[in-house]
């Protein structure tokens, strides 16, 4: 869709992040007034899969979405952030809305709102809800934008299931500075007598969620004890309580994904799904950008050296930085290639933790602000965190020139390089617009 196409909902959004409060606060309350003004549309959706957790939310809902539309079913799913449009974050039965409906929804909870504060990700998560409420589809997949227990996704009395994927330190000014804290608060999903599967977990972390399900009787179903993963040699298992399904890699590369691919299969086998005849291609035909995705063309790879590996990358937080350092460990040591990175951060974030992992591996770090993001890490002050830690680090304009850089540096090599640009999702959605 061209930047002409979406004009009017461009527009529209822009005026809607006017309406953010001034004191920032985590509360349902300027949810629950426009709801209640609109109809309550969030009481009208078909079966909700809601899912909190600090990594891997939107991989694991690709791969249930992915194998719930092998078995026939149509599936809304609601995400954040978007990477190259607004319209990512709402897919309509298996497709992104349509600019025109777009609009029209933000135009009448714009409306309804009468020009009350109420914030940016609300009033979307608002015509969403609407949108959904209006189109037919046998299941809603809500991915929580932060938190759980006051994210604007949590008004969804009696959800099919919940699901609670890795939880690690992220956003500690919102959601607390403890591991168990954040648990509580991410565990603020999980509903009265609603199964909740768990991803693999911290004790401390594992300890508060079972805590709060066993308070309102949630049935937990979680890893390690009730499902599990297995490596083979050409794939993997997953053994769950209704059997054990042998599967070849998913599609999405990184040793996180088996785990990612297995709580959507137990989540699959918990909503009535024969996990075993779906998981295959659950597995296999799932695709989420930026979670280590590959770019093969456009403008980038051809500032890249000739015959460059290009990556793009989307974690941003100390537990994404040591999964994404494991596998750039594997690839290296299955194929051997010059590795370097291309980071750009937001200053809610912890680059020494994020970048620490990377050692021994990376030659060079390019750092680079995030263009258009008033919150981006300045590219000097990211190279700065870099080098107090030791790390090889030189501060540039932008990812082209980090790209014409290596080049330079590459020439004399005969092995083309592995590149991953990597550090922020609003980074990769950057990317992305640039090299279509």
């Amino acid at each position: 869709m061209s930047g002409l196409t979406s004009a009017k909902s461009d527009a529209i959004l822009a005026r809607l992040l006017e309406l953010h409060p001034k004191i920032i606060d985590l509360s349902l309350d300027r949810m629950q007034r426009l709801l209640d003004i609109l109809g309550n549309p969030e009481r009208n959706l078909p079966p909700v899969i809601h899912i909190a957790g600090t990594n891997g939310k939107g991989s694991t809902g690709a791969f249930i979405r992915a194998g719930l539309e092998a078995d026939g079913k149509t599936v809304h799913a609601y995400t954040s952030p978007h990477l190259a449009r607004f319209h990512e974050r709402i897919r309509l039965a298996g497709d992104l809305i349509e600019e025109d409906a777009l609009a029209d929804l933000l135009e009448e909870c714009e409306t309804a709102n009468g020009g009350e504060p109420i914030t940016f990700f609300e009033i979307t998560t608002v015509a969403a809800f609407l949108a959904f409420s209006r189109t037919h589809a046998d299941y809603c997949i809500l991915e929580v934008g932060l938190g759980g227990r006051l994210d604007a996704t949590n008004v969804i009395d009696k959800p099919a299931l919940t699901v609670i994927t890795p939880v690690s330190l992220d956003h500690q000014s919102y959601l607390g500075d403890t591991l168990p804290a954040i648990a509580r608060e991410k565990a603020g999903i999980i509903k009265m007598g609603v199964p909740v599967v768990v991803g693999a977990q911290d004790e401390e972390a594992l300890e508060a969620i079972a805590r709060r399900a066993a308070a309102l009787g949630a049935p937990v179903y979680s890893h390690g004890a009730d499902w599990s993963i297995r490596r083979e040699a050409n794939g993997f298992s997953v053994q769950y309580p209704d059997g054990l399904v042998d599967l070849p890699q998913p599609a999405l590369p990184g040793e996180h994904q088996f785990e990612n691919a297995g709580a959507a299969i137990m989540a699959l086998s918990l909503l009535g799904h024969d996990a075993v005849r779906i998981a295959t291609k659950a597995v296999t035909q799932v695709e989420w950008p930026a979670r280590m995705q590959r770019l093969r063309s456009g403008p980038l790879i051809d500032t890249a050296p000739e015959g460059s590996e290009l990556w793009l990358d989307g974690g941003h937080n100390p537990a994404a930085g040591q999964v994404l350092a494991v596998l750039i460990a594997d690839m290296e040591e299955q194929a051997p290639k010059p590795f370097y990175m291309v980071c750009g951060m937001l200053n809610t974030k912890d680059p020494a933790g994020y970048l620490e992992p990377f050692h021994g591996l990376v030659r060079r770090v390019y750092c680079v602000s995030i263009p258009g993001e008033d919150a981006t890490i300045d590219a000097e002050d990211l190279m700065d965190a870099a080098l107090d830690i030791d790390l090889d680090a030189i501060a540039v304009e932008d990812v082209s020139a980090a790209l014409r850089l290596i080049a330079g540096e590459e020439s004399s090599d005969l092995e083309p390089p592995r590149i991953l640009i990597c550090g922020s999702l609003y980074l990769a959605g950057r990317v992305l617009r640039e090299n279509s």
